[in-house]
């Protein structure tokens, strides 16, 4: 019987392993790799004490961290398939056949950006596609760029991007944009910055890295070719939160809602922490600050039973 299991390997999963096995919990972490979604940025730019690192050094730096940890058990190249309620706590089953117990789970599975589902987001994600303006913005200063998304996600992501790009176009597939009216206003008012409307992107191209997306006119029909140096696809994210929803309350989104001074669910025995949860601010410093947070209130549980 574990008296806590992690389940991710992000920032918020990392996190809570050093705290767990500092603070002696016999825990279990297990996660298919390393990271989360960093592990594809160019350039992580805003984790506090590091200036600058690769999307894959930054797993590497959490995993080494996590690995140098005497008392924690961690399963790697595994998943968690389900998670069962039982009278001690709780049954977990990964994908390789494993059946584990747990007292209490921590739930860092983060969340998966939306995909656009087009030739070439795959190929170039990293290499000219991002997902996170706050992460990536600065690394594309000096060129043109598209950003997907029509919401306030995709708003933000210009307002992110303005210091840096040399021009930005923001695509909608309808005439108008869904986000705040004051942001747009704010905006579409910039001179390096050009709406794209009753547009579909069909494809991002490029060799090395990104040199263009190639679109449809969704009033003529006819498909176009914008050349830019990177994608910024902003149209949400998913919330990994299935493991648990029969267990937990979740909001409209699917977002794990948790108490923000402790990181508990509406169920006593889960804690949730980073992206999969309702947190306002989806960034890798606030995640494992509420990871760290929550493996805290869990260590004062235990010593209280």
């Amino acid at each position: 019987m574990y008296e806590l299991t992690i389940i991710g390997g992000g920032p918020a999963g990392v996190a809570a392993g050093v705290y767990a096995a500092r603070k002696k919990l016999k825990t279990v972490i297990i996660s298919e790799s390393f990271g989360g979604q960093s592990f594809v940025s160019a350039g992580v730019e805003n984790w506090i004490g590091t200036k600058s690192v690769s999307g894959f050094d930054f797993a590497k730096m959490l995993e080494e961290h996590l690995r140098a940890q005497e008392d924690i058990e961690i399963i790697g190249d595994d998943k968690v398939e389900s998670v069962q309620k039982t009278e001690q706590g709780f049954s977990i089953i990964t994908k390789s056949g494993k059946k584990l117990e747990t007292k209490y789970v921590l739930m860092a599975t983060g969340s998966q950006r939306k995909k656009l589902g087009i030739p070439g987001e795959k190929e170039f994600d990293g290499r000219g596609v991002a997902y996170c303006s706050i992460c990536d913005a600065p690394i594309f200063k000096g060129k043109d760029v598209a950003v997907i998304g029509s919401g306030n996600a995709g708003l933000e992501a210009v307002i992110d991007l303005l210091p840096y790009a040399t021009k930005i176009y923001l695509f909608t597939r309808t005439g108008e944009f869904k986000g705040d009216k004051v942001t747009q206003e704010k905006i579409l008012g910039e001179s390096k910055v050009q709406s794209v409307v009753f547009a579909q992107a069909e494809a991002i191209e490029g060799a090395d890295f990104v040199t263009s997306i190639k679109y449809k006119d969704l009033k003529t029909g006819e498909s176009k070719t914008l050349p830019i140096g990177g994608v910024f696809v902003e149209i949400g994210v998913i919330p990994s939160s299935d493991l648990v929803k029969d267990f937990v309350q979740l909001d409209s989104f699917g977002n794990v809602i948790v108490d923000h001074k402790t990181q508990q669910t509406s169920n006593p025995g889960i804690w949730a922490a980073g992206d999969v949860t309702d947190v306002l601010y989806k960034q890798n410093n606030i995640s494992a600050g509420d990871a760290i947070k929550a493996v805290l209130n869990i260590d004062e549980k235990l010593r209280k039973r």
